[in-house]
């Protein structure tokens, strides 16, 4: 089967604008004399529980506002001395007011009491209460959980409220350092990158209450609990064919616990290794969990290349040793390190693909704001361009009798979400398929009976599950990651002989590979996929990356089947499904991409004719056709709104007889407009226009079924936040794929009758 390269799509005129959204209306009280009465009860009590607090870099008490639906930015409008700093769950604002702004709100209130109309009265009606953040509310998901430790020292991670304006940022942080410095508090380090303004402090169980109670403390928690959980081939190095990876061939960084360097298999492909974490600084592997993720993110399958006794890499890696030889908490922030380590290689390699397979058990994401690992995440990918491919996380915690009797359907617990940095928006997510499901124990006694929890190919039963903010899908993709076993007789659970194979750091002891599972071990796979897609566009985008892999998902029929009508949990827990790497690379004359890189003016469309060829729709044989399309972009992103991510692209796929017709449809439509448009019926088991659009990686795929007289657009909208003007350009960037499938036609000639119309295309716009 003969491959191409992938062919590049441009985008037709016109840009046509269209409408913001309506504001959000605002309720009248039915009593507003009464409303007003209640909200000056609830403001007097506010203050004096803010007057409780400890510390502050000035004197201005916080708040807690219940705003509902009204923007945080009306408020600071109407309201001088008023300074929002967080957006958070259930309707609240946090508000630093100084006295001006108070008494301006008393004196508004009693206006309203009386029955006047005061300036901004759409305000006061939008506000429910006054409230105090209180130390639960700063307490984190595991402070909650395990509560403060009653004795000795220990270590807590404190957030700070991230303040907009530079210099209140410093004021806030040199105070809040005077403070520790007098108390007496070790800090062992801080974290200051955009949002995310941290410290790693040594306290006592007196100072844990104190930090609770500290007005510029915006959460506490307890450090990171790395989830690195960590049956054999017997390989003989002398009998496997080697050889280097080319000379041009892309790179891949594993930010992890090092990497054995020495093993013979990995050796030859180790470009740099360098030590992040302190004090020591060592770049080897001491734990293991590393080499076993290099192992997969050179190779790809490496049970494949054991069998064949192959092992020719196509990538280098690099290696950044972020995690001490324990996986334990280190006295730096994860994520100073990781910043360090990912600007090291990115600087000195032009890396642009990390693997870093991580997950802090301590950080479940149950709504609400991201962890402050995947806000850095987030904020390094769209300035350096760059693309993390991080896991869901492990998820071990299950009785067998969940395990025998409701898998699935635990994963969508609590217990379960996705642990930090994997809730990250502009990264790829990956969770866990099962590869095998025959265990240790069945291969030695084929007639004792091991249930395997899951069958092939469907999802591992310790993979964890999203989505992530306002629903955005995720995991966006899966791969195989292990499996668990269970006797009949005992209730015991095994995973031996059930894991992915890669990588043995003891390859000294003559143990080249070993079998693990988790979803660390699913991650890279996907990592080796970005990777080699470099080779053959080095120049691609990050979004372009994500594009193409996502385009090239494919959700396995064993998990469709397994979670046929669940569309909820099929979101959750596979996203856009497993990497089908036959096309990913070249297309073929019965599957062909068409790529597009391009950037847009907020509030504005670009349109994309679909180029089919009459072959496509024709035919009188009944087969399967298929239109898929995926969406990428990286917005700025900021952790005080609840929105999270400041630009809003989405995309349809339309019908129409002619442009003019498509783009009249969308001409200044507003954003309830266009939710409205009505776009082809995807495909189940995929995702429509509402529910892709919460992500910044969008896939979608159609079935074409019968000939078709109207012409197919694919209309990419931006439609940001109002918030996030200061943060976007005028032009945002964004990448987009279309795949056109035909592969039950033996004689299909998609690509080269896509080429000639993109051609004649191309010299009819030349002609103008």
């Amino acid at each position: 089967m003969e491959a191409y390269p992938h062919l590049r799509i441009e985008r037709e005129q016109p840009i046509n604008q269209k409408r913001p959204g309506q504001p959000p209306r605002i309720k009248i009280p039915a009593d507003v004399p009464a409303h007003a009465r209640g909200l000056k009860q609830s403001l007097t009590r506010a203050i004096e529980e803010a007057r409780k607090d400890l510390g502050g870099f000035d004197d201005r008490p916080l708040f807690k506002l219940k705003v509902g639906t009204l923007p945080p930015e009306q408020i600071e409008q109407g309201f001088p001395g008023i300074e929002v700093v967080s957006q958070e769950d259930g309707g609240y604002a946090l508000a630093f007011a100084d006295k001006r702004a108070l008494d301006e709100f008393e004196a508004r209130l009693s206006q309203l009491a009386d029955g006047q109309t005061p300036k901004y009265a759409n305000i006061l009606y939008a506000l429910e209460a006054f409230d105090h953040w209180r130390p639960e509310d700063r307490m984190g998901w595991a402070l909650k959980r395990d509560g403060l430790p009653r004795k000795g020292e220990f270590v807590l991670d404190i957030e700070l409220w991230p303040l907009a304006r530079r210099d209140e940022r410093d004021a806030m942080l040199a105070s809040f350092g005077a403070w520790l410095s007098h108390e007496g508090v070790q800090a062992l380090d801080r974290v200051s990158l955009g949002d995310y303004l941290a410290y790693r402090l040594r306290v006592t169980p007196k100072m844990g209450k104190y930090l609770l109670n500290h007005r510029d403390v915006r959460s506490v928690d307890l450090p990171p609990k790395l989830g690195l959980e960590l049956g054999v081939l017997q390989l003989d190095i002398q009998d496997v064919h080697q050889a280097p990876p080319p000379g041009n061939a892309p790179v891949v960084a594993i930010l992890d616990s090092g990497i054995a360097g020495g093993h013979p298999l990995i050796g030859p492909a180790l470009g740099d290794a360098q030590g992040f974490v302190d004090p020591h600084r060592e770049a080897h592997d001491a734990h293991g969990h590393g080499t076993l993720v290099a192992g997969i993110a050179l190779y790809g399958d490496v049970e494949a290349c054991a069998l064949a006794k192959v092992f020719v890499p196509q990538l280098r890696i690099l290696s950044g040793r972020v995690f001490d030889a324990d996986n334990s908490a280190n006295p730096r922030f994860m994520a100073n390190i990781v910043d360090e380590a990912v600007r090291y290689f990115h600087d000195a390699y032009n890396c642009r693909v990390f693997n870093l397979s991580y997950g802090d058990c301590n950080k479940p994401f149950l709504g609400g704001r991201v962890g402050g690992l995947a806000y850095v995440l987030d904020c390094l990918a769209r300035e350096l361009d760059v693309l993390f491919v991080v896991p869901t996380g492990n998820f071990h915690d299950a009785p067998v009798q969940w395990l025998k009797q409701d898998y699935p359907h635990y994963l969508l617990k609590n217990e379960a979400r996705l642990l930090d940095p994997a809730p990250a928006l502009n990264v790829l997510t990956v969770g866990s398929l099962a590869r095998w499901d025959r265990s240790a124990n069945a291969w030695r006694h084929p007639n004792d009976i091991h249930t395997p929890v899951a069958q092939r190919d469907q999802p591992s039963p310790f993979t964890r599950c999203g989505s992530s903010v306002k629903g955005a899908v995720k995991p966006e993709l899966v791969a195989y990651g292990g499996n668990f076993s269970i006797d009949p007789h005992t209730d015991s659970v095994t995973d031996r002989w059930l894991g992915e194979l890669s990588t043995c750091k003891d390859f000294a002891e003559g143990r080249l590979l070993k079998s693990e599972i988790g979803t660390s071990f699913a991650a890279p796979h996907v990592a080796h996929a970005a990777a080699r897609v470099l080779g053959e566009f080095p120049s691609a985008s990050a979004n372009l990356l994500r594009a193409l892999l996502v385009a090239n998902g494919r959700v396995p029929a064993a998990t469709y089947d397994l979670l046929s009508g669940k569309e909820e949990l099929l979101a959750q827990v596979v996203g856009y499904g497993m990497v089908d790497d036959s096309h990913l690379y070249r297309s073929t004359e019965e599957q062909v991409l068409l790529i597009a890189e391009s950037a847009l003016i907020d509030k504005h469309n670009h349109f994309y004719e679909v180029p089919i060829p009459e072959s496509f729709y024709g035919g009188k044989k009944r087969r399967l056709r298929e239109i898929t399309v995926s969406l990428a972009y990286c917005p700025p992103v900021r952790t005080t709104r609840l929105d999270y991510k400041a630009s809003r692209f989405q995309f349809r796929l339309v019908e129409a007889t002619s442009l003019d017709e498509a783009a009249a449809a969308f001409d200044k439509a507003t954003a309830e407009e266009v939710e409205s448009i009505e776009e082809l019926k995807c495909n189940k088991g995929t995702y429509g226009a509402q529910r892709r659009a919460y992500g910044t990686v969008q896939s979608s795929t159609w079935t074409i079924k019968q000939s078709r007289d109207a012409k197919l657009y694919v209309v990419v909208t931006r439609n940001d936040h109002g918030w996030g003007m200061a943060l976007t350009e005028t032009e945002e960037p964004y990448a987009l794929v279309i795949r056109l499938a035909d592969r039950e036609n033996q004689e299909a000639r998609l690509y080269t009758q896509i080429r000639a119309q993109l051609q004649a295309r191309e010299r009819a716009r030349a002609r103008v």
